[in-house]
């Protein structure tokens, strides 16, 4: 099962909508209740078409496969945390790269190519790009399933925090944070 990273396309959206929610369903299962889940993929996982337009949204692609994905994730150059296109609490202003650490964005594994390095060949591709933008380091809102590979690869927690994703449901989430190297 190889791939090869490049940055998403536009006419990718619904395709990329689809790997979210079937790698949310499937592999969040340990550390969300179905409810968490659902409620997230309607209010915050999904595509932030923000990060396609700026050219810093990737996918995995299979090389035996073309247009299957064996996952997604992207890195922003805008201050908005997390969330997709339709979340409301959204900030797309521009960082400093002198100051401001780029954010790590909406990393989703196909489930049938989970634990074989997709995540962090995109991780890699998404701190190469950051740093060649100037950035400095890079933060995340991770995930409690993606918090130990990204703790893996040098992350370090910051905070936890918990973010309404409709009604009285929440979704736990890591703030992690990470130094690039120059």
């Amino acid at each position: 099962m190889s791939f090869h990273i490049r940055p998403a396309t536009l006419s990718e959206v619904p395709a990329l909508q689809a790997l979210i929610a079937a790698s949310a369903r499937q592999l969040q299962t340990d550390d969300y209740t179905a409810e968490q889940i659902e409620a997230a993929i309607r209010t915050v996982y999904g595509v932030d078409s923000v990060l396609i337009e700026d050219g810093t949204y990737f996918v995995a692609e299979s090389d035996s496969n073309p247009g299957e994905f064996a996952g997604c994730g992207g890195w922003s150059k805008h201050k908005t945390l997390y969330g997709a296109d339709h979340y409301t609490s959204r900030d797309d202003e521009l960082l400093n790269p002198a100051t401001d650490a780029a954010k790590v964005r909406a990393f989703f594994i196909n489930p049938a190519y989970a634990r074989r390095g997709v995540g962090t060949a995109i991780l890699d591709a998404c701190e190469s790009a950051a740093r060649d933008a100037g950035f400095r380091r890079c933060e995340m809102g991770a995930t409690l399933t993606g918090v130990k590979l990204f703790a893996a690869r040098g992350y370090r927690e910051i905070e936890r925090i918990s973010i309404p994703v409709g009604g009285d449901t929440t979704l736990g989430v890591v703030r992690m944070e990470k130094p690039l190297p120059t």
